[in-house]
């Protein structure tokens, strides 16, 4: 972590042409600049966009107090592909946890410490059935091809791409609505053509999903409740 005057930042340096500089989900502001930008430079763009920080962190700061604190209790609502399903203790049942009846029904035996473990590892077996699925139908349409798909807990991404061309899912994405999913996946199979976020890399995303503007949105201002 880097500090310029009152802004910390993550600075990437790469092979990219140009610089960006993002809020990431957890708040922290990244910049990714190309090898030969100088700590000179770096300072004088950082001040150039001061403004732009404040405004998107105070924003950040609002959209993240919907942040939820979910408990494991009868009643507590728990999200799946858009929808919110209310918890209900059971005494038995085969697996750990499972939807029921339009319930997240989680056995009492696994009640406890391990309860986020064992919501995260629902959430990672849905996204190994669905998310393959979804990437088969935009690859085809899209013209390109992942070498693997992983689900994993991504930290402060939905979604990543490898240099080798594999595909890795935050397990949180699947929570959001199909169409918000099928974003994440258009967004990271862009990235098997284009690796940054250039003009290029955006033309792609629309050519696929042309309203993938709304779907981003619900994404940002929504993506704060995402979450255990």
């Amino acid at each position: 972590m880097k500090t310029y005057k009152d802004i910390q930042y993550n600075l990437q340096r790469s092979d990219r042409k140009t610089a960006s500089i993002y809020i990431e989900r957890d708040g922290e502001v990244s910049l990714f600049v190309p090898r030969w930008l100088d700590d000179r430079q770096i300072e004088e763009l950082i001040e150039s966009k001061r403004q732009w920080i404040y405004t998107n962190l105070a924003e950040w700061e609002d959209l993240n107090a919907t942040r939820v604190d979910r408990q494991f209790v009868n009643g507590e609502g728990f999200l799946y592909l858009g929808s919110s399903y209310r918890l209900k203790i059971v005494a038995e049942q085969d697996v750990p946890v499972k939807l029921h009846n339009g319930y997240f029904c989680l056995r009492a035996s696994d009640d406890g410490v391990g309860d986020s473990e064992v919501f995260k590892g629902f959430y990672r077996q849905k996204g190994r059935e669905r998310l393959p699925e979804r990437v088969s139908v935009y690859e085809n349409s899209m013209g390109v091809s992942a070498t693997s798909i992983r689900i994993q807990d991504l930290q402060n991404r939905w979604g990543s791409c490898t240099p080798q061309g594999g595909l890795c899912f935050h397990w949180k994405s699947m929570m959001a609505p199909l169409s918000v999913l099928d974003y994440i996946v258009v967004h990271e199979l862009a990235h098997l053509k284009h690796a940054n976020h250039s003009a290029e890399f955006w033309n792609e995303v629309d050519k696929t999903m042309p309203d993938y503007r709304e779907r981003k949105e619900w994404l940002r201002i929504n993506g704060a409740g995402m979450d255990l």
